[in-house]
């Protein structure tokens, strides 16, 4: 009996030696209980239930963590900025709240909660509409602009081109529509602000030839945009009769014109001449938007280098004929003191 009593003693101690080291190793119990020790005293607490392994909010992994935390990273991930952008540098960032947006977290926890392993759950998200569309018009109020057309202006006689610049109209449809299906993913990849470039009506390209005629030194220079293509020695108005001053185009051009008489002091009595070797116009005229004056040939070499003509602008006829091929109506022309 004493053996059988020493052996039953020496089993519950060594079954509560046992029974202590489960307990000891993590502080977690054999029955799955969380365990805590004072002093004398060793008490045990459930463990926090987790959400099913596996399971996604819109895309944002929960499986396996607490409801509060899965509640924390699917609140953080929501209200991160969308990112907005028209191109690299100009860029916007609303918060989900600016747009209207509310994030139903508890709601979305608490299916997840009792969802099988696996599950693909999406985060319901409340919009308002109004507060979008709102956003969208304010946005398009900053973009939008009209297109600027390419001008011409002279700089020491020189012309100085400022190029055309393209509009923006804000498609406000496709921008409202991509917020939304952003906000409801939850996904934060860059909204790309859709537009229209509308062109300007007058490119650089219409400054592709510019003519500088300097009455006091009687000179034309033709310009490639800025640089300097050609010049030629010119016979411009006498004193009676000066070239006009100021920004004008060519208007008209004609091939072997005629030459009629203006209504002017100077013409008057005489006819018109036919295209010919005494045409007054040479073999060709460009009319310019100051009345009664073009750039044109002359039968009459001698005169080119003087003011002698009734304002209009001489060439020698292989000069004008050259000129005459190379530009086109719409032409710009300065014509200047100098």
């Amino acid at each position: 009996m004493r053996r059988v009593g020493y052996a039953v003693v020496a089993f519950a101690c060594a079954a509560a030696g046992a029974l202590a080291a489960v307990v000891l190793a993590g502080n977690v119990g054999a029955a799955g209980f969380l365990t805590t020790t004072t002093t004398g005293t060793t008490t045990t607490e459930p463990l926090p239930a987790l959400l099913p392994p596996g399971v996604t909010i819109s895309g944002i992994p929960v499986g396996g963590m607490t409801p509060e935390d899965a509640k924390l990273v699917v609140t953080e991930r929501f209200q991160t900025p969308l990112p907005i952008r028209l191109d690299r540098r100009r860029r916007l960032a609303p918060m989900p709240s600016a747009l209207g947006a509310t994030a139903h977290v508890d709601e979305a926890i608490n299916r997840a909660r009792n969802s099988p392993p696996g599950a693909a759950l999406t985060l319901p998200v409340l919009i308002d509409g109004d507060i979008v569309r709102a956003y969208v018009r304010s946005v398009a109020a900053f973009y939008n602009r009209p297109p600027k057309d390419a001008q011409v202006f002279l700089r020491r006689l020189k012309p100085i081109i400022v190029p055309d610049r393209p509009g923006v109209t804000v498609n406000r449809l496709a921008l409202t529509t991509s917020i939304v299906s952003r906000l409801r993913k939850t996904s934060r990849v860059p909204v790309r602000i859709r537009h229209s470039s509308p062109r300007a009506e007058t490119t650089r390209g219409a400054f592709s030839n510019v003519i500088v005629i300097r009455r006091g030194s009687n000179g034309l220079f033709l310009y490639r945009y800025d640089r300097l293509r050609r010049q030629f020695r010119v016979a411009t108005g006498q004193s009676a009769y000066p070239t006009p001053l100021g920004r004008f185009t060519i208007q008209v051009m004609w091939r072997n014109p005629w030459w009629y008489p203006p209504n002017s002091r100077w013409a008057s009595g005489q006819k018109p001449i036919p295209p010919g070797p005494n045409n007054p116009l040479g073999t060709r005229w460009m009319g310019l938007t100051a009345p009664g004056v073009g750039i044109h040939g002359t039968p009459n070499p001698a005169s080119i280098g003087y003011s002698v003509s009734h304002g209009c602008i001489r060439m020698y006829i292989p000069d004008a004929e050259w000129l005459f091929n190379t530009v086109k109506v719409g032409t710009t022309v300065f014509i200047v003191s100098a």
